[in-house]
């Protein structure tokens, strides 16, 4: 299924960026858009992991540097019979976490300086065993590539925008329909995170409690996290990338058309989920 869903995105945001090739440049516009899409494509598939954890300037740790955190991840890993991902602590105070890559083989686990300030160790063995849940389902594969494609869509509605100004370059595009475009594509980046249900989310939850044993660690993790991401925002959060996060780091903001499309189950149902699995556990 994931396999699927990538093939699908990338062949959308092939064909998006060929259409606007086509609107801007007429059949020239279309070869020269059908290239970068290419481009593109191959960038999100192998790299686009690298990129988002060099935006969000995540260094790299091992058993030297951070011992518990990279303890905990070895444990889960050999627990959940995944190979052991790779490990790195943004520095940044507001608490969070992600996992990013193209499959459990190329994976990383990523959380802020303060998670680890925030969280008792259980709770941070519970959110590292939900990014560990995404890394089993391959989560991180459609995630990381639609990072990469919703900020691929904000430039063509730049694109679109610039092109408005000017006339709509050699096509003559009626302005009027550019602009309607340029308010249109954002909503489709959105409606492309969507393809990211929601239920993803659930499904890493009930794995983080399964594999720990324990669904009220990653209960009191949740609290605690949403709490603190209602106040704050993690730095340079991006919305083509807050799908990643185990929270929305725009849930404090008052975001009412773009919450329609948020990827993130609510707090509160997401614990009521966990406490009802304390039966089937315990």
């Amino acid at each position: 299924m994931e396999v699927i869903k990538t093939v699908v995105l990338l062949s959308l945001m092939t064909l998006l960026f060929v259409f606007v090739g086509g609107m801007v440049g007429g059949t020239q516009g279309m070869l020269i858009a059908l290239v970068m899409a290419g481009v593109m494509n191959f960038i999100s598939y192998f790299y686009s992991d690298s990129l988002v954890l060099r935006h969000y300037h995540a260094v790299e740790v091992g058993p030297r540097e951070a011992a518990g955190l990279y303890g905990i991840v070895e444990r889960l890993s050999q627990k959940a019979n995944l190979p052991m991902p790779k490990v790195y602590i943004i520095p940044e105070q507001t608490p969070n976490a992600f996992a990013t890559g193209r499959n459990p083989e190329h994976a990383a686990v990523a959380v802020t300086e303060g998670l680890l300030a925030l969280l008792e160790e259980d709770e941070v063995e519970a959110v590292l065993a939900h990014e560990l849940s995404h890394v089993r389902h391959y989560d991180i594969l459609i995630g990381t590539i639609a990072a990469t494609i919703a900020g691929a869509i904000g430039v063509i509605a730049n694109m679109m925008q610039f092109g408005a100004m000017f006339g709509g370059g050699r096509n003559r595009v009626n302005p009027l329909v550019m602009i309607v475009l340029a308010i249109i594509l954002p909503i489709g980046a959105a409606v492309i995170q969507m393809a990211i249900s929601r239920n993803r989310e659930f499904m890493a939850d009930e794995g983080a409690a399964r594999l720990t044993r324990h669904p009220e660690w990653l209960q009191s993790a949740l609290a605690k996290l949403s709490n603190y991401n209602a106040q704050s925002t993690v730095h340079e959060a991006t919305q083509a990338t807050a799908h990643m996060f185990i929270i929305n780091p725009f849930s404090g903001k008052n975001i009412s058309f773009a919450s329609l499309f948020s990827t993130h189950p609510s707090t509160e149902d997401r614990i009521a989920r966990l406490e009802e699995l304390k039966f089937e556990i315990q």
